[in-house]
């Protein structure tokens, strides 16, 4: 398998490089040159590991810098096991009385979804580099608005041959999320609040890779520049996984058989959960229709309906914060596939979005994804109203983010007459976001410290807090950097060029 340039302006590259590269450095992100198609009959008494195998190993296993079976399977054993997760079903399914399936992917060590691929990133930047017989550090560069910066730092977490920062909007994101990123211990972590919101971090990040200088100068102390965003592929491949498992488990739940149509409802605002949602189906996973659930910050709806990207446009700070984003990166992958490949499309259209903000798709190109993918948006009074009737009705406890799709779900089943059994993924522990919980369950304004509305969330559900979350009070705050989104090339370069880190090395045998 080879990985090429979503805009077709650089050389292909092996998986290994494109792990390491992370982004494509003139603009771009990787994906694979094809998509692979695979039996799915292996499902009916597979675990979570050989579903694994089964749905990376195309993409991992063959062409230059592939990985070995071996290697791979090791990989998978690391991440996905009991001591990183607190089941060993990894991601369960809880069935709803509606055959509505949620898809807990909160079960790792940082309560949010971005575990299932930050467990295992770190591994196969180590495997990379080493079959490219690299010796440098690696810096890896994260923006976040909110889940992936813990979950990058915790997997990164005194890596050796690593340096990580993690750059996140100061005030968009909720306390709980700020504390966990604030309170990481770890020689190589660096954890930096930005003036702004989401999208000034990316692009800040974004255009740090960009800058070929700066990328020179840092070449000749030996670092090298990668991200742990899902803009590089080996974020996203892994994605790809839960939702074949999330398929076999909701269609064993039902008394199914393998084969039979579902529907899929995805919160994001970034927009590469819905894409991996999109490659297993061009896999061959039986999903008959992707739902794109977006919040305020409904960008991605519009673009769905109308052809039209159009960020430049309000922002809103939500009670689901991981979807505040006006700039979604992964819609770039999603675009190249839909027009299969034609990467002159998607130069004009980016460079379009660059300069005025927005683009307009061809009718073709959008007659190709309302084929696959519907997109509807919640506002701030359904996404609690809808945590509170689910919980009256069902018993069960969704958080501000799952709850933003289950409504589009009831939205969506307005427009259609024919329902098929449906998978809500579920991005993140409700109790990462106890303030709009707490809104939603009590029909009053949460206290103003944020873990005594825990105490009252428990006492009314009865519901324990993720591991994670409840030793959360009380730990000291260990990074205060805070910057201007101008500031972040000077920053860095203060850190990497002007002083000597703590390099670490893997210990001597």
């Amino acid at each position: 398998m080879r990985y090429i340039s979503s805009r077709g302006n650089y050389p292909e590259v092996g998986i290994s490089e494109a792990i390491v590269e992370g982004m494509v450095p003139k603009g771009g992100l990787f994906l694979p040159e094809r998509i692979p198609t695979i039996d799915f009959s292996f499902l009916a008494k597979a675990n979570y590991h050989d579903v694994a195998y089964h749905v990376l190993a195309p993409y991992f296993c063959e062409g230059e810098g592939a990985y070995t079976e071996a290697e791979l399977k090791s990989s998978l054993q690391e991440a996905y096991n009991s001591t990183t997760f607190d089941t060993e079903e990894i991601a369960p399914v809880k069935v709803l009385s509606n055959r509505v399936g949620i898809l807990e992917l909160w079960h790792g060590p940082t309560a949010a979804f971005k575990d299932m691929a930050l467990q295992i990133l770190p591994h196969w930047l180590v495997l990379s580099k080493k079959k490219l017989g690299k010796h440098t550090t690696t810096v890896i560069l994260v923006a976040t608005s909110g889940d992936t910066g813990k979950a990058a730092l915790e997997g990164f977490k005194n890596i050796p041959g690593t340096e990580i920062y993690v750059f996140f909007p100061d005030e968009g994101v909720s306390l709980v999320q700020k504390l966990q990123m604030l309170t990481t211990e770890g020689l190589n972590t660096h954890v930096v609040a930005v003036e702004g919101n989401f999208d000034d971090c990316q692009g800040m990040v974004k255009a740090i890779f960009a800058n070929s200088e700066f990328r020179a100068k840092i070449t000749s102390r030996r670092y090298e520049l990668s991200s742990a965003n899902s803009i590089n592929w080996g974020r996203l491949a892994p994605q790809i996984v839960y939702y074949v498992w999330g398929y076999a488990k909701l269609i064993h739940s039902l008394g199914l058989g393998i084969g039979h149509e579902i529907d899929v409802v995805v919160p994001t605002g970034n927009f590469g959960n819905i894409l991996a949602a999109y490659y297993a189906k061009q896999m061959g996973l039986p999903i008959r229709r992707l739902v794109c659930a977006s919040n305020q910050n409904n960008v991605l709806t519009d673009f769905l309906r109308t052809g039209v990207y159009e960020s430049k446009r309000p922002f809103y700070k939500t009670y689901s914060p991981s979807m505040d984003i006006l700039v979604s990166s992964n819609l770039e992958r999603f675009l190249t596939e839909i027009t299969k490949h034609n990467f002159l499309k998607i130069q004009n259209w980016y460079l379009e979005l660059q300069e005025k903000g927005r683009f307009k798709i061809d009718a073709t190109t959008l007659k190709g994804i309302h084929e696959v993918m519907w997109g509807y948006w919640t506002g701030e009074h359904q996404t609690l109203s809808t945590i509170r009737q689910v919980y009256e009705e069902e018993n069960y406890l969704l958080d501000p983010h799952t709850a933003v799709a289950y409504h589009a779900l009831v939205q969506y089943w307005k427009d259609i007459e024919d329902k098929v059994p449906v998978l809500v993924c579920s991005t993140a522990s409700p109790f990462k976001f106890n303030g709009a919980i707490y809104r939603a369950l009590f029909d009053e304004e949460a206290p103003e410290n944020e873990f005594e509305a825990v105490k009252r969330i428990v006492e009314k559900t009865g519901l324990t807090p993720h591991r994670a979350l409840a030793t959360l009070e009380g730990l000291p705050v260990l990074h205060r950097d805070h910057i201007a989104p101008k500031d972040g090339l000077s920053y860095l370069e203060g850190k990497l060029l002007s002083k000597k880190h703590v390099r670490l090395k893997k210990p001597s045998s």
